[in-house]
């Protein structure tokens, strides 16, 4: 006979989860494991709503399972360390981004791509394990997965960099886009599309901001620093900008055309795709053939370039646009992600409204 759930986590928690494909969150009593050797438990103070959130609960990718307490954006402070744990110790700030597992052997793992570990533990809605992410009181971590926080980055607005952050910049360093002088596009100006634009900045590339709509342009060059916008359904505008880019990384996760981007890009440039659109793309060959151009995609990042685009955002004072919310304004903030209402991301405030019923 196996373990009871009772016997297997013990340790008493609380969140807020998804009961069903409505999406609908409401307050939930679950357990975590007791704190193992290389385990590092930390109180949550804050965790990001990423729109991966909001596809999750309502099922949208077809893969969830219920019920699910969401949240891969973490902050909070340790409480405990297990006896083996030489990372972090009680008191230290730490974040964990969507992996909490992976098979620690295979040759991903080995070339600190976790993220593409076919054993790999996601720190919601697991397809291995049961997991539950952080719109919860604390979590319970290996320390292997655990970020350590940097002194000088804020934990509110930073937190969003453990989705949105690594999701853009490690696509930036493996596609060859973040030398200097370089001129890359960024398509969606939202929770990813405006840390791509702190991120390119900071690494000296010329900037340019493709969007649907031209009220985000003043933001995106006088808040964001961009060096030019394009509004994608302005024929002249693209016209004009045609063959000018050497790399365009795609945010958006609503469905688009490609061969207008594709269009934009010199030869030899690359389309990167970050966002998850729920329809598939349509691709035709001969834009790719004709300037011998590439598309690729990019899921996240390791936990070793996690840590590096951490330290990089540090010492560049790179944060996200964030707007602070109550856990109990959660299903709200859900309705305004669905509609694109925030600029740029929530933050749910854990550690000040989170309370146990």
């Amino acid at each position: 006979m196996g373990s009871s759930p009772e016997t297997e986590h013990p340790v008493k928690a609380f969140g807020y989860a998804a009961r069903d494909s409505s999406g609908v969150l409401s307050p939930i009593n679950f357990s975590r494991r007791e704190t193992g050797d290389e385990d590092v438990r930390f109180k949550v103070l804050y965790c990001g709503v990423c729109h991966s959130d909001l596809h999750s609960i309502k099922n949208d990718w077809l893969n969830a399972k219920y019920p699910m307490i969401p949240g891969h954006e973490i902050v909070g402070v340790v409480t405990e360390v297990g006896s083996k744990v030489k990372k972090v110790k009680v008191g230290d700030k730490v974040g964990v981004g969507c992996l909490v597992g992976s098979c620690r052997s295979c040759d991903q793992c080995g070339a600190d791509q976790e993220q593409y570990c076919t054993k790999n533990v996601m720190t919601y809605n697991s397809s291995i394990v049961i997991t539950y992410g952080g719109y919860s009181d604390h979590m319970v971590c290996n320390e292997h997965f655990i970020i350590s926080w940097p002194k000088d980055l804020p934990l509110d607005s930073g937190a969003p960099l453990l989705c949105a952050g690594i999701t853009v910049y490690s696509p930036m360093r493996y596609y060859g886009l973040d030398k200097p002088g370089m001129h890359v596009g960024v398509v969606g100006l939202g929770g990813l599309g405006h840390v791509a634009v702190l991120f390119l900045k900071a690494l000296g590339v010329k900037v340019t901001v493709i969007s649907t709509n031209l009220k985000k342009k003043e933001e995106a060059m006088s808040k964001l620093g961009a060096d030019s916008f394009l509004v994608s359904s302005d024929q002249p505008q693209m016209q004009a900008a045609v063959s000018t880019m050497d790399g365009i990384i795609d945010t958006v996760s609503a469905d688009h055309p490609l061969i207008p981007l594709i269009s934009l890009l010199k030869p030899n440039g690359k389309l990167v795709l970050v966002g998850a659109p729920t329809k598939p793309h349509e691709l035709p060959a001969f834009p790719l053939l004709f300037g011998r151009k590439l598309v690729g995609g990019s899921l996240i990042g390791g936990i070793k370039e996690t840590q590096e685009m951490i330290e990089f955002a540090a010492k560049h004072k790179i944060t996200a646009a964030i707007e602070l919310i109550p856990m109990d304004y959660i299903n709200t903030a859900m309705e305004r992600l669905q509609k694109s209402d925030v600029r740029y991301r929530f933050v749910i405030d854990i550690a000040n409204s989170l309370k146990s019923t």
